[in-house]
């Protein structure tokens, strides 16, 4: 844990959302606050790239824009410690760099400017699939209140990150954390009896499965209240489902495992484009030697 939260912006309504989920995120880990806007200057040469300003005058410009950003944090939450950064580079490459010294990044769910394509497009895809630690992707709307984070869960390394995270912003919170372990039916059988037996008989089984699996994490966090599930299907719909009355919902992102296989065409990917709350990707972190330089105390 770094102590503090990075949020990436860009002058669109769900980058101004991802900012109020950040501030208010740091207000309740007691996080410094860190608000970079990534400037790419080769961007602009392009005529399909609207600038808000001539070129020469951007830099100005984004930073008035980061200036107003810890602005309105310090209105909205006056004890959170809050520096900014006018960062120049490749998007997703320096945005990745920012998450390895965060203890989570922040973006909005479609940006406009350096952002341009996010979540749908290639600089979004390449973020949330290679960012190290939580990166959460806050749409354009209000935020939930609804007292429940959905997280998926089989197991492996990636879901083991995102159930941590899951349950620290549970206890942070105050919510309650809602378990779902996808799975599918046996083999269809001849006998349609047999296999409607077979089918009960699975399901009780990873309805143990959940259970036993779920009773570590209950005791490492035993005032967190925790309810898992087993769901036959495929992950993707049981958890935008589940989406409709969260106010998070958390996936793992890795090498292995049913909720972390490749990125693109991954559960995190589709969760992503279908999810109706904000969404947290969680990739297994690894050791880094410092933090990057760049920021301004405001």
């Amino acid at each position: 844990m770094t102590g503090q939260i990075v949020v990436g912006i860009d002058g669109s309504p769900s980058a101004a959302a991802a900012v109020e989920w950040a501030a208010d995120d740091a207000m309740r880990s007691g996080a410094r606050l860190r608000i970079v806007h990534v400037w790419e200057p080769w961007s602009y040469d392009f005529p399909f790239k609207a600038a808000p300003r001539s070129q020469s005058s951007l830099p100005a410009y984004w930073t008035g824009a980061l200036r107003s950003a810890v602005e309105w944090v310090h209105d909205h939450t006056p004890g959170v410690e809050v520096s900014s950064a006018l960062v120049t580079g490749a998007v997703s490459e320096r945005l990745t760099t920012e998450s390895e010294y965060a203890d989570e990044l922040i973006l909005g769910s479609k940006g406009l400017g350096g952002l341009t394509g996010l979540v749908l497009g290639s600089v979004g895809r390449s973020v949330a699939g290679h960012a190290e630690g939580p990166v959460v992707v806050v749409r354009r709307s209000a935020p939930t209140r609804n007292g429940e984070i959905v997280v998926g869960f089989d197991g492996s390394e990636a879901s083991q990150a995102a159930m941590e995270y899951a349950l620290r912003q549970a206890r942070l919170r105050g919510a309650r954390v809602q378990v779902l372990y996808a799975w599918s039916a046996p083999p269809f059988a001849p006998d349609a009896t047999a296999y409607a037996g077979g089918v009960r008989t699975a399901a009780e089984e990873e309805a143990r499965e959940v259970r036993r699996r779920l009773d570590p994490w209950q005791e490492r966090y035993p005032d967190v209240r925790m309810v898992g599930s087993a769901v036959r299907g495929h992950a993707v719909p049981a958890l935008s489902d589940a989406s409709r009355e969260a106010d998070l919902v958390v996936v793992g992102s890795g090498a292995h495992g049913a909720f972390g296989r490749g990125f693109t065409g991954s559960v995190a990917h589709g969760v992503l484009h279908h999810a109706r709350c904000p969404v947290a990707i969680v990739r297994p972190r690894r050791p880094h030697p410092g933090p990057p330089a760049a920021a301004t105390p405001r």
